[in-house]
């Protein structure tokens, strides 16, 4: 049995620059750079997707992932690692979470240093997670991100710095695991959550827009004006625990009798608040209003979530469902 490796670009593929643009590695030497990646016991199939910026990832071409991978899985392989690069990375493992439907691992991977520097760190992610990949103590634990020797859970896991090759964290529960002298330790196992069903086909995800706004000092809303013309969704990402200012209240609340609006935090930890507060503005007005409860989703994945959700047809009760997973 086999891991199956997908490359799709990114700072672990760096290879310096050329007249034309980044000289990029493929998989094969991605992993020929890897001490005691051999040692593992099991083969490693390269499959060279894109090479590309992940600010150039979409998430019809994630989708396109999984499906490759689910074959893979078909066809024999034991887990799944991709590597990329680190921008996207909290969002793609996310859109993977959500439809990945096999018990085996899926493992997302990358670099914050390129291959030209001193103290690269791909090789070392990748090894990692290989090792995560082919462990049995990983089944049943969805899309899985690591970095840095640690074993971030895709709906928790976020990027917290530019350029530290510790940013990977997960703020609101913290690593789910470690690897330690190679060995794959599993320290908490939540319970998999109901990902989305079927599968949103390219033209249903061009179809579908949905907004991020957040919320700022002295906010006016005059973006929001005319949002729901244009777009089949909306995230707020409010002040703290759900807060917004007063006049933008009846804005959201207009908006969300014609579209869905999830109400989130834009602090980067922490959950929405239901009924601690009660002025108008506040987390218990708003969902009031019918802005829908995001809790502890920050609002990245909240909008990845809902552009799913919309792609697939679901409707109101079937978002709000969905949403209530992560309270």
């Amino acid at each position: 049995m086999s891991v199956a490796l997908f490359t799709l670009g990114g700072t672990i593929a760096m290879a310096g620059h050329t007249v034309d643009g980044v000289r990029r590695l493929t998989g094969a030497d991605l992993t020929a750079a890897v001490p005691g990646l051999a040692d593992l016991g099991r083969p490693i199939d390269v499959q060279d997707v894109e090479a590309v910026a992940s600010a150039n990832l979409t998430l019809a071409k994630m989708l396109d992932v999984v499906d490759a991978a689910s074959k893979a899985i078909s066809n024999g392989a034991t887990g799944i690692v991709v590597t990329q690069g680190t921008d996207t990375l909290e969002e793609t493992a996310f859109v993977v979470d959500q439809v990945w439907p096999h018990s085996h691992p899926f493992v997302l991977t990358g670099a914050m240093r390129n291959p030209t520097l001193a103290g690269h760190d791909g090789p070392a992610n990748l090894l990692a997670a290989a090792r995560v990949a082919c462990s049995p103590a990983a089944r049943d634990l969805g899309a899985l991100v690591v970095l840095n020797d640690e074993i971030h859970a895709a709906r928790w896991v976020r990027k917290t710095h530019s350029t530290s090759t510790a940013t990977f964290a997960s703020p609101n529960a913290g690593s789910i695991g470690q690897v330690v002298e190679g060995q794959v330790r599993i320290l908490t196992r939540p319970a998999r959550q109901d990902g989305v069903p079927g599968r949103a086909e390219p033209a249903d995800l061009d179809a579908t827009r949905v907004a991020l706004y957040t919320v700022t000092l002295d906010d006016d809303g005059l973006l929001l004006d005319g949002l729901a013309d244009t777009h089949q969704g909306l995230v707020v990402a409010a002040y703290g625990v759900g807060h917004v200012p007063s006049a933008l209240a009846p804005v959201l609340g207009a908006l969300a009798e014609r579209i869905p609006v999830v109400l989130t935090s834009r602090t980067g930890g922490g959950s929405v608040l239901r009924h601690t507060y009660k002025s108008v503005g506040s987390e218990s007005d708003l969902l009031g209003r019918g802005l829908i409860d995001g809790g502890f989703l920050d609002p990245y994945k909240a909008r990845v979530l809902l552009r799913l959700l919309l792609a697939t047809g679901e409707g109101h009760d079937e978002i709000i469902a969905a949403f209530a997973q992560h309270h």
